[in-house]
């Protein structure tokens, strides 16, 4: 019995599920930058908004557009304003 693989050329590609503001998403990259998570719903999270990556039992990481982030399973990231008007 033969095991099947992927074709050389075509890298098996994994599915990472990750969560944006309590969406799901499916991903297939292992290295995302900010700038490429920020794309990742169908409506792209805008530059008003910060993103950061939920750290459990810590405190919560702001990521930037440039940073890479490792992709795992579970990841959480939520969306914050950028810049918070107080009360009139």
């Amino acid at each position: 019995m033969t095991e099947e693989k992927a074709p050389a050329n075509e890298p098996e590609q994994h599915r990472f599920q990750i969560q944006i503001d309590r969406t799901h998403y499916t991903v297939t990259q292992r290295l995302m930058t900010g700038e490429q998570l920020r794309k990742v719903p169908p409506t792209p999270i805008g530059p008003d908004r910060d993103l950061f990556e939920v750290v459990p039992g810590g405190t919560d990481r702001k990521i930037s557009d440039e940073e890479e982030v490792a992709i795992r399973d579970g990841l959480r990231f939520f969306t914050a304003p950028r810049q918070i008007n107080p009360g009139k």
